[in-house]
């Protein structure tokens, strides 16, 4: 079937069914009838607002007060009032996240507090690593938790900036039927259908959501498309026992935008626009990714405080990676750097069959007990990943010289690509404990412990067509402590000492040692912080921070290494809620002073870490205003100092400030409620480098220029 049949088809199916009256609905009088056995387990909320509450922190849901780390939550209802639809747009709200390596059309990828994120252990689906090698879907999330910091206790290997983690939308109580339609100036077409509720029986919910998307990039001829369908579905087995099941499919298909490199190596590009199209040849295909997760989660309660959960998810991802790569100037013998009048070396980059099929699950118990005057909260459980990648030998060939200014067309290369096989084949398995210890009614120590066993082969393609196979065992005991002291019932203040490992990052094409990975890394953290519910509906928090561990780079003997040492050391300040009855306020300020030393290099030691702004900053508004019934305006603004493109520091991007303004309206259309939403992002229209990553010899990404949408909701 056609991309756009199958997008139509979609989208039809799922508008007949929401407005539909369906048999199985399950409306507000059945929910009057629910047992109130059942409800102690299905709903799961409480009087907190949920963005005052997140998993990601620890093993269960908890209070943002109560928990020991730096977490921000982003909720769906703060992504459909500001018309989010990717994570890049979503993280922006938090100003210890930032791009790295995050090409239009690509995989988007992320660093917390000056650290990459591991895209195979990094990313989570209700807890769950997944794969973040391409865009992840928000259509069926309810809410995006991010822990920042290390997360050994909580994730096992991880990098150690921390892990974003999707929580999945499960069935409604009540009968939910929304549509959203957007369209954007460029042409970007979206459509979505969430539907909710129970069935007749209401043992069993179920949530579905269905999006289609034409997508036209501001970066012209980017554009693609992506098709996206999830089910949740749950089973109250007894009023114990609730068994969860959910399934989601993405199909997206987009030309990627490659970046900029420096001009004779040394100067930014000057004069160039934010919607050039590096990868523009007549032979430039899409990126086309599917991807698709299966999970399964069982909870029993044996009664009010001890209880189970077991939860298990299987991943696929596939992908065809064809790309006209910008890269060196021949010319001027540059690798890398673009000529001085703006030609580039063109390649001819496929990479087609990459699959990855990591198999993630988790067994845990927890309970609370009294062992004399002390009250436990314990955790204890086991957790298991089993990771297998498949790829060819890709095509990376020469293909002629373009130029920034003025576009040539190179005719592509008679490259082949090699077999698909087995690249790389990793067991991890865990088993963790943590205990919360009311060591007082003011007091509590948070002390947990993972020990971590990984058996991981690599399968490295040399020069020849052989392949040599690596095997790697190692085992690591991570521990995490925090003491919590509550000096009044609404502020909390926190001390926490933290360990974590990564798995080791890999030498590009071009190294010595090109293709094999580093052994793992282990990382090491302390944080105080100190957090405040002004009101119910508005949390204050502060957190100092420091993060050590090795520093990975290409050293002058062009081999990959890991030496001396990355130190991260910051403040985070940030303001969540509702600071009066109509506004609304986010803000979000970090200052982070990131220092490589003991290097062995002069050219490197006491230089900052690239791609990471010793100061930013992001502020969102949403006020409701109360002379005009429905009428809500917001604003954000986002302020990045300067950033280092190179470990050497020798080139600096500058500063930028990026302001948006929006709109809402709520009002009844045929009797159903409607809202209305119009946005301008980067109002002004500057340019800006938004990522300036030292990945593959270095990239320069300019950010999107002034973008005008609107949507319409409606809920029936």
């Amino acid at each position: 079937m056609s991309t756009p049949n199958l997008s139509v088809s979609i989208l039809t199916l799922s508008i007949a069914q929401a407005f539909a009256s369906p048999a199985f609905a399950f409306d507000t009088a059945d929910a009057v009838d629910t047992p109130s056995s059942m409800a102690e387990v299905i709903v799961t909320a409480s009087k907190a607002p949920a963005a005052q509450r997140a998993s990601v922190g620890g093993f269960s849901d908890a209070p943002l007060l109560q928990t020991p780390a730096a977490v921000t939550v982003i909720s769906q209802q703060t992504m459909q009032d500001l018309q989010i639809r990717n994570t890049s747009d979503a993280v922006r709200l938090d100003a210890s996240i930032n791009d790295a390596y995050n090409a239009v059309g690509y995989a988007e990828q992320f660093s917390i507090r000056g650290f990459k994120l591991d895209n195979n252990s990094s990313y989570r689906k209700d807890g769950i690593a997944i794969p973040g090698d391409t865009q992840i879907p928000l259509e069926n999330k309810e809410r995006i938790e991010v822990l920042k910091g290390l997360a050994g206790l909580q994730a096992g290997m991880a990098a150690p900036g921390g892990v974003i983690d999707f929580i999945v939308k499960r069935p409604t109580a009540t009968a939910l039927r929304t549509v959203t339609v957007e369209a954007r100036e460029r042409g970007t077409l979206y459509g979505a259908i969430d539907l909710g509720g129970r069935l007749d029986d209401t043992r069993f919910g179920y949530r579905i959501n269905v999006a289609a998307e034409r997508l036209r990039s501001y970066v012209k001829g980017a554009d693609g498309n992506r098709k996206f369908i999830s089910g949740a579905f749950d089973w109250q087995i007894s009023p114990q026992a609730l068994l969860q099941l959910d399934l989601d499919y993405q199909d997206k298909s987009q030309i990627t935008a490659p970046g900029f490199q420096l001009l004779n190596n040394t100067t930014l590009p000057a004069g160039v626009s934010a919607d050039t199209l590096l990868n523009l040849q007549p032979w430039t295909r899409p990126v086309d990714t599917i991807t698709s997760n299966l999970g399964l989660r069982f909870q029993y309660a044996f009664d009010d405080n001890w209880h189970a959960t077991i939860s298990a998810n299987q991943h696929s991802f596939k992908r065809d990676d064809y790309t006209a790569f910008p890269y060196g100037c021949s010319a001027q013998d540059l690798f890398p750097g673009f000529c001085g009048n703006g030609d580039y070396d063109v390649y001819d980059y496929r990479s087609l069959g990459e699959t990855k099929k990591p198999l993630s699950a988790q067994a845990m118990i927890q309970g609370k007990f009294a062992t004399g005057s002390l009250r436990h909260e314990l955790t204890a459980g086991v957790a298991t990943f089993h990771r297998k990648d498949h790829a060819g030998r890709y095509v990376y060939d020469y293909a002629g010289t373009s130029n920034i200014y003025h576009p040539v067309i190179v005719p592509i290369s008679n490259g082949v690509q090699g077999p698909v096989r087995e690249t790389r084949n990793d067991k991890e398995n865990s088993v963790f404990v943590q205990d919360i210890v009311a060591l007082s009614p003011n007091w509590k120590l948070h002390a947990g412990l993972r020990h971590i066993d990984v058996d991981g082969f690599q399968y490295v393609l040399k020069a020849d067509p052989s392949v040599a196979e690596v095997r790697a065992k190692h085992d690591f005991l991570l521990p995490n402590v925090a003491l919590v002291y509550n000096p009044v019932d609404n502020v909390a203040v926190y001390g926490a000492y933290s360990q974590g490992m990564e798995h080791g990052g890999t030498a590009d094409r071009k190294a010595a040692n090109a293709n094999q990975e580093l052994s793992p890394s282990r990382s090491k953290q302390i944080e105080i912080g100190v957090k405040a519910d002004i009101t119910p509906e508005l949390m204050v928090a502060a957190s100092l921070f420091q993060i050590r561990k090795g520093l990975e780079f290409q050293n002058a003997n062009n081999v990959f290494v890991r030496a001396g040492q990355a130190q991260h050391r910051g403040l985070e300040l940030s303001a969540q809620g509702k600071a009066s009855r109509d506004l609304h306020i986010g803000v979000s300020v970090t200052a982070l002073n990131s220092q490589q030393s003991s290097t062995g290099e002069a050219s490197l030691d006491g230089k900052r870490v690239p791609n990471v702004p010793a100061f930013k900053s992001a502020v969102n508004l949403d006020y409701r205003v109360p002379q005009v019934a429905g009428l809500s305006v917001n604003g954000s603004w986002e302020y990045a100092g300067k950033k280092a493109f190179e470990f050497n520091n020798n080139t600096f991007v500058p500063a930028y400030h990026v302001a948006n303004l929006g709109a809402a309206y709520v009002m009844r259309l045929a009797g159903k409620q409607a809202v209305l939403r119009a946005t301008v992002n980067n109002v002004f229209d500057k340019f800006y480098w938004r990522d300036v990553t030292p990945e593959s010899d270095g990239y320069l990404f300019p950010g999107a220029s002034r973008t005008v949408k609107v949507s319409a909701q409606f809920d029936f």
